[in-house]
Formats: C-alpha cells, sequence, structure tokens
C-alpha cells in the first residue's frame, strides 16, 4: 500500500474559534456537497474533505456538534444515514473536513467515503437539533475521557476549545484513548504533540486490545477498566469533573452503559459516577 499522509486538521495547535448554535452552513434539509480531496492517514482510515455551499464562509459549527451524512449506494440504494463530527474548525474556509474510519463491507458509508468516492463525487449533509450536544465554553475545573477509534473526533472539538483558550476554566484533561493497535491510533501525531505543548493540562494514555505481544510497545494493554480510570481521570468526588465517552457500542455498554440511556452504568456507574458528571456522545 501507498504511503500515507498527514490532513491539515491533524496537524498545528489547538484553535479555539467558537460559535454559537444555529449558523451551520447545514440545516434540516440535507444538501449536496462535493468531495474535493482524501488523504489516507492509517491501513484503515482517511480524512476527507468537502466542499460547502457557501465558500466563503466556515462550516459555523458550534462545539460540540456533529452533521448527518446521506449517500446512496451499491447495497442500499435508498440511502444510509450516519451522523460525523467534524474535526476541522471554524477558521477553516469553504471547506470542512472528516475523519473517517473504514470497517470494510461492515460499514457502508465508511466504506463509501473512504474508498468508493471519487473527488468531485456528491454527498448530502444536514444538521438537526439532535446534533448539537454539549456546548463550549465546558463549566468544568477537570474533564475526563474515555475514548475508542473514530470516538476521538468530538474530543478534538473539545480539546480545540479547551486548549486554544487562555480563558478556559480547566484545570486539567486526561485522556484514555482505546485503539487495536499502535498502526490503528487515529490523530496519534496531534495528540503527541498537544500533549507535549499542554504538558501542564494535557496527557492522554494509550490503551491497546490487540497489539501483538512481541512488539516494542511499552504502553497500556488491554481494555480500558476500573484501574485505569482510577489512575487517570478525576474522581466521581470530586467537585467539578464531567467524564466524556465517545467509542463504539461495547466501549459505552462496559464503561458507561448505552448511550440512549442517561443513567450511568458500567464501570463509572460502580465507581460511583453521577448522571451529571457523564456526558455520552
Amino acid at each position: 500500500m501507498s504511503s500515507f499522509g498527514t490532513s491539515p486538521s491533524l496537524t498545528g495547535k489547538p484553535n479555539a474559534v467558537l460559535v454559537p448554535p444555529g449558523q451551520c452552513q447545514f440545516n434540516e434539509d440535507f444538501q449536496s456537497v462535493k468531495l474535493l480531496e482524501r488523504t489516507h492517514v492509517s491501513p484503515t482510515s482517511c480524512v476527507v474533505r468537502f466542499s460547502l455551499s457557501d465558500e466563503s464562509k466556515p462550516l459555523g459549527l458550534s462545539t460540540c456538534s456533529c452533521v448527518l451524512a446521506k449517500a446512496k449506494t451499491a447495497k442500499d440504494p435508498e440511502g444510509v444515514i450516519r451522523p460525523y463530527t467534524p474535526i476541522s474548525t471554524n477558521e477553516q474556509v469553504g471547506s470542512f473536513d472528516l475523519l473517517i474510519k473504514s470497517y470494510g463491507d461492515d460499514s457502508l458509508m465508511s466504506k463509501h467515503m473512504c474508498q468508493d468516492m471519487a473527488v468531485g463525487d456528491t454527498i448530502e449533509f444536514k444538521q438537526i437539533p439532535v446534533n448539537i450536544k454539549i456546548q463550549a465554553p465546558f463549566p468544568y475545573k477537570k474533564v475526563g475521557m474515555l475514548v475508542g477509534g473514530t470516538g476521538l473526533t468530538p474530543m478534538v472539538q473539545a480539546l480545540h476549545a479547551i486548549l486554544g483558550s487562555s480563558d478556559a476554566p480547566q484545570e486539567s484533561v486526561a485522556m484514555l484513548y482505546g485503539s487495536r493497535d499502535a498502526g490503528d491510533i487515529l490523530g496519534k501525531d496531534l495528540l503527541d504533540v498537544w500533549t507535549k505543548d499542554c504538558a501542564d493540562k494535557f496527557s492522554v494514555t494509550h490503551v491497546l486490545s490487540h497489539e501483538p505481544n512481541d512488539s516494542d510497545w511499552k504502553g497500556e494493554r488491554g481494555f480500558i477498566n476500573k484501574e485505569l480510570i482510577q489512575k487517570h481521570l478525576p474522581s466521581p468526588d470530586e467537585e467539578g469533573i464531567i467524564i466524556f465517552v465517545c467509542g463504539p457500542p461495547p466501549m459505552y455498554n462496559a464503561l458507561c452503559g448505552p448511550r440512549e440511556e442517561k443513567e450511568v452504568g458500567g464501570v463509572l456507574g460502580e465507581m460511583g459516577y453521577k448522571p451529571e458528571q457523564v456526558y455520552k456522545f
């Protein structure tokens, strides 16, 4: 396979360009936009850049928010719809970027974006009220992040707001980031730079579930668990804390209970975290 590139959205310093909800170029009606470019950033993932209807303005996305993508594929001619969280900021004018992980034929939309679409092909996007998530600036002293795979994308939005603003009230942000193996860590270069430049506030602990036993990986192995949460994330007994969670359904089930349920289950529930201390993206 050819060498992998680097997307501008996965480089550079954190940048807080916040706008309130209601200014996004996408509304509740699907709009067709073009694929401008695609950069493969790992064996299984890529960053795709799409045009905007008004090329003189940024996307206007509030932090944190996602959009809905709709595409007709050979296996689903009626159209498949999936939510995605842009990783570009409102500093970017005329286009926006998504970080996509392709799981092969099991995920029609990700395969469509990462493999099947050609530059110039169109796809539809819209945004509805439920796509607008917890909003920055966040009123918490300490933030913990439990992340799996492309669950990184809303955290990138949040980190731009926290680390890119001198007025953010956060004392610390600690992330536990679960991936399959060292080559599958999405956005690692970006996180490495931010943890170095913001070492007094931001830390990341990678946890690899399928890293080969004979590799030279010196970090954590297995899955995110109670011991790692106790070691790295703020305690439920502290005041002014929040735990952000985003990842695949099994991760929600194990760590905090299903995403659709407000109550906190799983490991966080056992540890005593309250619903107001946990936000499920």
